[in-house]
């Protein structure tokens, strides 16, 4: 336990020890006949009994700053924080920024050192202050407001978010307008929960001007103007999500045919998903279309996902299939395609619908920020057997 911090410590407290030991050898003696100081003979006593943290906090003690042991301490701080003991991370970077000897690079940099013992502790307010600090120290800039993007992100606070989005995007020179678009996403979200549709539109509608093609924005605004009525504009937005990310697809099936409906344009949506199903393939179009058939006559239904899974084989056309299937059957027959109904309903039942493309996380819901990585835009619908 500990070998890392001690293997560190080692070489600089018996030095540091030294020479404190010559320093102070015209007042008193402070080290044994031998040239070793006490307290590194009693640090290495504290090992060989297997106390392993009694001899770091002795050695650290020992350790004082100075030009020669500054990268030491924040050697040592950064390694106390990756191991989780943020504490002594702290404590080592408070004492390092107490120091008048520092020179400006080297208080910086324990400045930036400190700030992530502060996000790690979930100290957020402190990070903040000491990051917005370092924003002008040339250096640390460019990391230190990666650093604010996470805090304001983790606050919810989307106008600084922006703000400081717009300022990276400067500094680095890499575009950051779908991750403001993102943010202003969020923005037309807390408008819409306060009942101010006209602001969240508007929010939307920056959103697409930082991002043509955010998917989440059209998705929003479809809904929107859904709600209020607006089915000529809404069943706009929803359509410009095919040409944003094809892949999303999926998400506007359903409205839609909805809208279509709502505008009495019901055989338009018949040949506009014929058209998707062709253009994108999918099982969500398929049974969608499938289900229009079924209206008039079931066997058609049958015989449609029946061609399509000839050459996609699908869980979930398989279990429309059987569900189709049952309204024809009776019996022993019935019976059985109901067992394998409830075989299929499980199997669907403990797959995930969405799946992030950058670490893997899966579930249920369309998250726009992976809970997992916490990028955004990296949840898709999941695709083959198992999904579309």
């Amino acid at each position: 336990m500990g070998l890392e911090i001690l293997f560190l410590l080692l070489p600089a407290a018996a030095i540091s020890g030294w020479w404190i030991g010559r320093r102070g050898s015209h007042e008193e003696p402070t080290t044994t006949t031998g040239g070793i100081p006490p307290d590194y003979l009693k640090g290495l006593n504290y090992l060989l009994n297997e106390e392993p943290d009694k001899a770091i906090a002795l050695f650290i003690e020992m350790l004082e700053v100075n030009r020669d042991t500054v990268e030491t301490h924040l050697a040592l701080g950064s390694l106390f924080r990756r191991r989780g003991e943020v504490d002594r991370a702290i404590r080592i970077h408070q004492n390092l920024i107490a120091r008048p000897t520092l020179n400006h690079a080297q208080r910086a940099h324990a400045l930036f050192e400190l700030g992530q013992d502060y996000m790690r502790a979930g100290l957020l307010d402190r990070a903040e202050a000491l990051f917005n600090e370092l924003i002008d120290s040339g250096p640390h800039t460019e990391a230190a407001l990666r650093y604010l993007l996470g805090i304001y992100e983790q606050e919810r606070d989307w106008h600084k978010a922006i703000e400081t989005a717009r300022k990276l995007e400067t500094r680095s020179g890499k575009p950051r307008g779908a991750r403001i678009a993102q943010y202003y996403c969020e923005l037309a979200e807390q408008e819409h929960r306060q009942g101010e549709t006209v602001r969240a539109l508007r929010m939307l509608r920056r959103a697409l001007a930082e991002d043509r093609n955010c998917v989440r924005a059209s998705l929003l605004e479809g809904r929107l103007e859904q709600e209020r009525g607006d089915y000529k504009d809404a069943l706009r937005a929803y359509r410009r999500v095919e040409h944003q990310d094809p892949e999303y697809v999926p998400e506007i099936i359903e409205p839609v045919q909805t809208c279509l409906h709502q505008l009495r344009r019901d055989e338009e949506a018949r040949a506009w998903l014929h058209e998707i199903q062709a253009r994108h393939g999918g099982i969500s179009a398929v049974l969608a279309a499938a289900e229009i058939l079924a209206r008039d006559d079931t066997q058609a239904a049958i015989d449609y996902i029946i061609d399509y899974l000839k050459r996609r084989p699908s869980v979930r056309g398989m279990d429309h299939l059987i569900g189709l299937s049952m309204e024809r059957s009776h019996g022993a027959a019935r019976d059985n395609l109901k067992l394998l109904k409830d075989i299929t309903d499980l199997l669907l039942e403990d797959k995930p619908i969405y799946t992030c493309r950058s670490c893997g996380f899966a579930g249920k819901t369309l998250h726009w920020q992976c809970p997992g990585c916490r990028k955004w835009n990296t949840i898709k619908p999941v695709h083959g057997v198992e999904g579309e």
